[in-house]
């Protein structure tokens, strides 16, 4: 049978991987819903595949102003940074260090070297780092929030903040991600967790002609083969983390 592409697909395979319908899982429709929803918030989290960069474009509007803050969208799950609102570099006043570098020196840029021009501009842009630095900004995926500690009455209704940021990957739009590997693995093995848990009630019942429920062993069994799938997320399938400093 072809990858699943659906959320139904998804779950259709899953259970036939742990032996449906030869074996009879023993585990409501409900209860793999909300697995399979868990296996996606944990690949969301920690798998690279789970989400992706994008640049989020916000017009401000005046109730942004009022609240010094911005709204984003629920499936972003992490803001990073806000492209810078002033540069000095990057102004078209007449007196900004870029224009008058162009007028007075760009006829020239074709006859000499670049190195000083590029060197000066990374000089320029190291010392706006150490004076002015990085605009702070604060966000929780909880309140979709985005709070950037500055003077908003320097911004203008309909001004733009564009910041970079991390959504989820939806795989009912990016339909491939339901194949993914990881993700099939680790949603059969809560849903198997599940199917344990479910059946530790009637340890020790002996069924018709001998046959005993063991529902610990395909607890802990299931167990196991969680505790090493994230232990494979964290050292095969998780971004480095980056040096923090400060």
């Amino acid at each position: 049978m072809a990858s699943p592409t659906t959320r139904s697909e998804f779950k259709a395979y899953c259970l036939r991987k742990l032996g449906a319908p030869v074996i009879e899982i023993n585990v409501e429709d409900d209860q793999v819903e909300d697995r399979i929803d868990e296996a996606l918030k944990y690949y969301w989290d920690y798998h690279f595949d789970g989400t992706e960069r994008i640049y989020y474009k916000h017009q401000i509007t005046s109730t942004n102003i009022t609240d010094k803050y911005i709204t984003l969208p629920e499936n972003i799950i992490g803001a990073v940074r806000i492209f810078d609102i002033s540069n000095s570099t990057m102004s078209t006043n007449l007196f900004d260090i870029r224009y008058q570098i162009a007028l007075n020196d760009l006829y020239t840029l074709t006859s000499v070297s670049m190195i000083p021009y590029y060197m000066m501009f990374q000089h320029i842009q190291l010392m706006e780092q150490l004076l002015v630095g990085h605009q702070p900004i604060r966000y929780n995926r909880h309140t979709d929030r985005l709070y950037i500690d500055m003077d908003w009455n320097k911004l203008n209704v309909g001004n733009f903040l564009i910041v970079e940021a991390y959504q989820v990957l939806d795989p009912d739009v990016y339909t491939d991600a339901w194949s993914d590997r990881w993700l099939t693995r680790y949603a059969s093995a809560l849903i198997k967790k599940q199917w344990g848990t479910n059946l530790t009630k009637f340890t020790g019942m002996q069924l018709p002609g001998g046959v005993q429920f063991n529902g610990d062993k395909i607890y802990n069994d299931a167990v196991n083969e969680i505790e090493q799938m994230e232990k494979d997320m964290s050292t095969s399938y998780s971004l480095p983390s980056f040096d923090m400093i400060g």
